[in-house]
């Protein structure tokens, strides 16, 4: 940076927006200090045998050094460390992500909390002592030379200020005076704000537990996705299978058509029951692991999916071996994500095979596991991996991964396959 430059530069540094607000960030130091002062004086005045402590500069700082250990030892309180950081973000244009949020968790970062905290209100102290009383003395100082009265008056004036060449020069020593304060005020919020990511930073155990904190958010946002993709992914196609199969026989078969539009009305209206707990989580801010409203269930709601799946055409052969109780015995995770699976498999079948391809689904234990297959022929060219995204399958993956179970789909013996292995006593 030239010369030039840097004097232009100048008057922003001492006086511009950023140096304002640090200024008044010191301030505030100064305001937060003076409880702890007037605590200092009770115990500075007695030692120097001084009934007036604010009397001498002397007493002043002897209270301004007793009473910053007492703001070190309540800087130790929660609380310090949020305040702290807020009027930093606030007032000295410090990034907002290189401060902590919370109040402090290891002795480390408390440490460095009481270290701050003391650091500001000693600096904040310094500086509002300053800007108290250079003001009233540089303006005495300018208006000098042009008030006959201030010379002659009680101020107790050195008599130095009566020669000429000094007292032409009082204005200037007034001015540059201000520009001292101003320029100490700058060169002290300057450090403060470079300090202030080093004091009240994150720790370790910060990082650790925003990091703990977004993964159990993007947790509850995938889970949220795979219920929206799974419950309306599903409809959406159920739906359209069912009124594009009631347009065909609409003039020949009504009770067809009346039974394909009930299953609409049913399918839509339980995917708006199931829509709105999950919406009703995102506008709580998403800290909840599932949705309010009961989520369906293999054992409560496995004959409506097919009988809803079959009115729209598909045929579907299902098997379920479950023993006496059937799907009551299953646990209620298992009951639920095994439901999805294979309303998800049902969905895969219908979007890649079509109305006419048949399907069979057998839900069945093996040992403590329960197994689910899926099948459906391939249609003639249809590729190795099925096109579209695989958010399905890869939602069928999650499912089973988060109960320590195992998926393997592909095309096997000119059918496509889903199997999926779920065990009764798992991780979850």
């Amino acid at each position: 940076m030239s010369a030039r430059t840097a004097v232009l530069a100048a008057p922003g540094a001492l006086f511009g927006r950023r140096a304002r607000r640090r200024w008044i960030h010191l301030i505030l130091g100064g305001a937060l200090a003076m409880p702890y002062v007037f605590v200092g004086s009770v115990v500075v005045g007695p030692l120097l045998g001084e009934d007036d402590v604010f009397g001498s500069l002397t007493s002043q700082l002897g209270a301004f050094a007793a009473g910053l250990p007492l703001a070190a030892l309540t800087a130790l309180f929660p609380l310090t460390r949020p305040m702290s950081a807020a009027a930093v973000r606030a007032l000295c244009d410090v990034p907002g992500d290189a401060l902590a949020d919370g109040p402090a968790r290891s002795r480390q970062a408390r440490g460095r909390t009481v270290a701050w905290f003391t650091l500001h209100l000693g600096v904040g102290g310094i500086i509002s002592g300053m800007s108290l009383a250079l003001p009233p003395f540089a303006v005495v100082l300018i208006a000098l030379p042009f008030a006959a009265a201030l010379r002659d008056g009680e101020l107790a004036m050195p008599e130095v200020l009566g020669e000429g060449w000094v007292l032409a020069l009082c204005p200037v020593f007034g001015i540059l005076s201000l520009v001292a304060l101003a320029g100490c005020a700058a060169a002290a919020g300057g450090l403060l704000a470079r300090w202030a990511p080093e004091l009240l930073g994150p720790s370790p155990a910060d990082r650790l537990a925003a990091a703990e904190q977004r993964a159990a958010d993007l947790a509850v946002r995938n889970r949220l996705a795979r219920e929206l993709h799974d419950s309306v992914g599903h409809a959406l196609s159920a739906v359209t299978l069912q009124a594009s199969a009631a347009r065909r026989v609409l003039d020949r078969d009504p009770e067809f058509v009346r039974e394909a539009l009930a299953a609409i009305e049913e399918t839509t209206r339980r995917t708006v029951g199931e829509l709105d707990a999950v919406l009703g989580v995102l506008r709580e801010g998403g800290d909840q692991a599932s949705p309010t409203a009961p989520a369906p269930t293999l054992a409560a709601d496995l004959d409506g999916l097919l009988q809803r799946t079959r009115a729209g055409g598909l045929r579907v052969r299902a098997t379920v071996g479950l023993g006496p109780r059937g799907a009551d015995a299953l646990p209620p995770m298992v009951s639920r994500e095994a439901y999805r699976i294979v309303q998800e498999s049902l969905s895969n079948a219908l979007r890649h095979a079509g109305p006419a391809a048949p399907v069979t689904l057998t839900i069945a234990l093996d040992g403590t596991d329960l197994v689910i297959l899926a099948e459906n022929p391939l249609p003639r060219g249809a590729p190795a991996a099925r096109p579209g995204g695989g958010h399905g399958l890869r939602g069928i993956t999650d499912r089973a991964r988060l109960l320590g179970g195992t998926v393997r789909t592909g095309p096997a013996d000119g059918v496509w396959r889903v199997r999926v292995r779920l065990p009764l006593k798992g991780p979850a």
